[in-house]
Formats: structure tokens, sequence, C-alpha cells
């Protein structure tokens, strides 16, 4: 299926169904989990959210990116150094190659949040729908978490809610990831999840 076979109610449909969004509420501080990429926005959330009182733990994950050798989670390590996030602050995963394994890898480091009593708040491009299912799938004693979503920069253009079926690279991942998911919770290999009273369960 291409977008030319999709009428407006069912890039309506997929748009809501991708949407991760669930922050926390602002008086709530949990534990940050950021899932891997090249870009930097995670980072810059993260920092953000830690100067203002809203976390206390930060995960940081992704292995060596492989169109552009950047590894991920040493360099989301990095900008939140330079962002004046303590050191102590910080885990890092930077083994993994993909969205099961940024969590797979990185489970000590949620169990550590889960010991301290701190709520998961998944940090994730706004269509990437399975890492909440992911989060779910091999953390099933997550309980309530959140996900704050970002929005990317594909073919030279910010992917947003509204833009993405007018720009290639936004409109073949946003359509990747609503099959992929829905085959997937359909076969049972993720985790069901919804979202519900501004969190997902």
């Amino acid at each position: 299926m291409t977008i030319n076979d999709l009428n407006p109610e069912q890039v309506a449909e997929i748009t809501a169904f991708v949407d991760i969004a669930a922050p926390p509420p602002d008086s709530q501080s949990t534990a940050l989990f950021l899932f891997g990429t090249n870009q930097p926005q995670p980072a810059e959330i993260a920092a953000e959210r830690y100067h203002a009182g809203l976390t206390s733990l930060i995960i940081a994950t992704g292995g060596t990116n492989r169109h552009n050798g950047i590894n991920e989670g040493r360099t989301f390590h990095r900008l939140l150094l330079e962002r004046g996030v303590p050191d102590d602050v910080i885990r890092c995963e930077d083994q993994s190659a993909n969205t099961r394994q940024n969590v797979e890898l990185a489970l000590p480091f949620l169990q550590e949040a889960l010991r301290s009593r701190l709520a998961i708040t998944a940090v994730s491009k706004w269509y990437h729908r399975r890492t909440v299912h992911m989060l779910k799938t091999l953390l099933p004693d997550i309980g309530t978490f959140h996900a704050i979503a970002w929005e990317p920069v594909y073919d030279g253009k910010l992917v947003t809610r509204a833009d993405w079926p007018s720009i290639p690279g936004g409109r073949r991942r946003v359509i990747r990831e609503w099959k992929e998911v829905k085959r997937r919770v359909g076969e049972s290999s993720f985790a069901h999840v919804q979202r519900a009273d501004g969190a997902w369960r």
C-alpha cells in the first residue's frame, strides 16, 4: 500500500495510531529512556527535563549507526554532559543495532529505574509506535509508562504529523511502522498496549 492508495480519513487514522505521545505530568519525575537515533533531539529533551527537575535517571541507547558510523549511545552521553547533565545521572547502552536491542541490552538500567520506583518515559520519534510495544514486551512489569515524542528530519524536511505524507522518507517510515506494528500485535510477538488517561498501559 502506498500513500496514493489512502484517503484523508485513512491518513488521519494511521497518524493517530502510530503517534506515541503520552508525556508525563509536569509535576512527575520519571526515568527517561532515549531510543537510539543519529539525531540530537532526544538528548536535548532529556537535558531540558533534567534541569527542570523532571528526571534523575537518563538511559541512552544505540550502537554504531550503519549509515554514518556514529555511535548513538555514546553520542547521547556526550551531548548530555555538554548540556550540564551529571555523569552519574546517565546510563549508556552502546551496542544495540535495532529497537528491540535498545531495550534488551538496557534491561538492567530499566530494572534499576523500577527498583527506584521511577516510572519510565520513552523518548522517541513521534511515529515510532514499536518503541512502546517493545518496552511492554521485554519489560512486562513496566506498569504505567509515558512517551515523549519528537519530530525527525528526513529528506531535509521536518517530518510532522501533518506533513509526513508529502515527504518520501517520512511517508515510507510511517507506513512501514503502521503495517509492522499491526502485524506484530496480530501475531502476538508484540505485547498489546493502549493509551488511556494520558499514559501507556
